[in-house]
């Protein structure tokens, strides 16, 4: 019995909708079930047969060509999740999201439960929500006239890193069971802390496996996407988001296209950063700035041919950006697979490859 159905009642996204089965939604990261960050399964899918494919990420570089250029989100998370009091003294969590251009901060703000955290819509505008050592956040204005994200501003007793730090933790949702050390967020290849939450299709990543990639000729690529929170609930559009795609990962990109080579993104960060700043004959820019870019399969992509990815939760506008590379027939195939095989889902989840 076929498990997917299109979903018909979110618009404005016709996204896959099927049945996540809740023991599916990896609870612990894989280190904590013994395995190694590059021992999580594979899957990997050919959109020019709908061939399927089961493997580990271990064995990446197999499915990979000399001359590829794989390009990869070098954004780092924050300890982005604190704690916070309403004016009443209500308990909260506060969820730093993306940063906007005029320098506020987008946040959401959560309320802690037995089943972890559930979304607070009981803000109003002016509030001063008190965060520790004194700190606070005032709200101005919901975000994109929603009523869960704010534009807000904080007001801290020392700089934001040095706060988080200090505070802070990693966002987690309920069905993460234990709080686990920023570490077990973080790829092993970040440079810039900027990310709401893990850009997690990296996070299999180790340095032996990126050494042998490069041995076999695949050229590595560094752009920076920060994210904000991946929470987006009632089909919210994907929010704007900082970005930086430096010169010579353009350049890459464009001589693995004129070699006839493919372009692997590594996360739908990256096909969010790399279709922002390439045109519609499809040459790709340096640049940088904040991008509310939406991926649909209306708008196809031009930039990137094949996409490391992990599975994504029904009806969610990033299985619009899957669909506008793969195709909706070749995602629901993939997705019946995964479903069979019983792969893990989430960022301490497994990884879907699409070629």
């Amino acid at each position: 019995m076929k498990t997917l159905r299109i979903s018909e009642e979110h618009p404005p996204f016709d996204t896959l909708d099927f049945v996540l089965p809740r023991d599916l939604e990896a609870g612990e990261p894989p280190e904590a079930r013994g395995l190694r960050r590059d021992e999580v399964r594979l899957m990997v899918s050919y959109r020019y047969d709908d061939r399927v494919v089961h493997s580990t990420f271990r064995n990446l570089p197999d499915f990979l060509d000399a001359g590829d250029v794989l390009v990869i989100n070098t954004s780092g998370t924050m300890n982005a999740a604190l704690p916070a009091e309403g004016v009443d003294g209500t308990p909260l969590e506060l969820h730093l999201s993306t940063i906007l251009p005029d320098g506020h901060r987008v946040i959401e703000l959560r309320r802690p439960s037995a089943a972890g955290t559930q979304s607070f819509r009981y803000a109003v505008a002016g509030e001063k929500l008190r965060l520790p050592g004194g700190g606070s956040a005032t709200l101005h204005e919901p975000y994109a006239s929603g009523s869960r994200l704010w534009i807000s501003t904080l007001d801290l007793p020392e700089p934001l890193d040095k706060y988080l730090d200090r505070y802070g933790s990693p966002i987690r949702y309920g069905y993460v069971r234990d709080g686990w050390p920023l570490d077990y967020y973080q790829t092993v290849y970040a440079t810039a802390y900027g990310s709401a939450e893990m850009p997690s299709a990296g996070r299999a990543f180790t340095p032996e496996a990126i050494t042998r990639l490069v041995a076999n000729g695949v050229q590595v690529a560094p752009l920076i996407l920060h994210t904000g929170v991946a929470s987006l609930e009632d089909d919210e559009p994907p929010y704007e988001e900082h970005y930086r795609v430096p010169p010579e990962t353009a350049r890459l990109v464009n001589a693995a296209h004129a070699a006839g080579k493919r372009v692997v993104a590594v996360g739908t960060t990256v096909v969010r950063a790399l279709e922002t700043v390439t045109d519609e004959p499809g040459v790709t820019f340096p640049s940088e700035g904040w991008t509310d870019l939406v991926i649909t399969p209306e708008r196809g992509v031009m930039a990137v041919d094949a996409l490391l990815t992990g599975l994504h939760e029904p009806r969610s506008t990033h299985l619009a950006m899957l669909e506008a590379l793969a195709g909706r027939w070749h995602l629901e195939i993939a997705y019946e697979e995964a479903l069979r095989g019983r792969y893990l889902w989430h960022e301490f989840g497994d990884l879907h490859l699409i070629l």
